[in-house]
């Protein structure tokens, strides 16, 4: 006789008893609550900043997330720590806490950017690094060919210039952004793109 299986139960507490909870609030608990949250770290100042402003593509908040990225590679002071998670982390927050998909493209292309003329710049680094960088390229990918098509006129030049700067560096990253950035051009390049978009030959 098969041994009789039990369900997991679910532990107490969780969002669904906080939120529970919470509707029995009033506004003004609530926005103090939200102020405690505000003061308590910079990655909720951060968060309810980017939610005040999510039909924003570009401004203060949209500068704030592109700066954790950039400090991974290229800070003011020293050398990147490729801390990626904390870059890639920031890149999630951003859309989670705006939905804002001209801001997010942005940021997926800053990581490439500034991925790339890091390597460019250093030389070889090792596959956790490649991978991270064609991770968040082919994410990009996929919102040009989605949700954000119509952006693509506007990324087209850089992705262009990314390929570029990614010839002849090793681990078959160099095929991988030809590959992409190709097939983005096959799909969504044309007439409809804007010529101002596309790289002077």
């Amino acid at each position: 006789m098969p041994a009789e299986t039990t369900k997991p139960t679910r532990k107490p507490g969780g969002w669904s008893a906080v939120r529970q909870h919470l509707t029995t609030w009033d506004p003004a608990a609530l926005l103090a609550l939200v102020k405690d949250l505000y003061e308590a770290a910079a990655a909720n100042r951060d968060f309810i900043q980017a939610r005040c402003q999510a039909d924003e593509s570009g401004g203060e908040v949209l500068e704030k997330y592109r700066g954790k990225i950039v400090e991974q590679f290229f800070p003011t002071r020293g050398f990147g720590k490729l801390k990626l998670g904390e870059a890639r982390k920031a890149i999630r927050d951003y859309r989670k806490a705006t939905g804002n998909l001209p801001g997010t493209a942005e940021l997926l292309m800053t990581y490439v950017e500034n991925g790339t003329s890091f390597t460019r710049e250093y030389g070889d680094i090792d596959e956790r690094f490649y991978r991270s960088v064609e991770s968040a390229l082919n994410e990009l990918a996929v919102l040009l060919r989605g949700e954000a098509r119509e952006l693509y006129p506007a990324f087209s030049g850089r992705l262009a210039s990314v390929e570029q700067m990614s010839d002849s560096i090793g681990w078959g990253f160099d095929e991988f952004v030809a590959d992409v950035v190709g097939r983005l051009e096959e799909d969504l390049g044309g007439p409809e793109a804007s010529p101002a978009s596309r790289p002077s030959t």
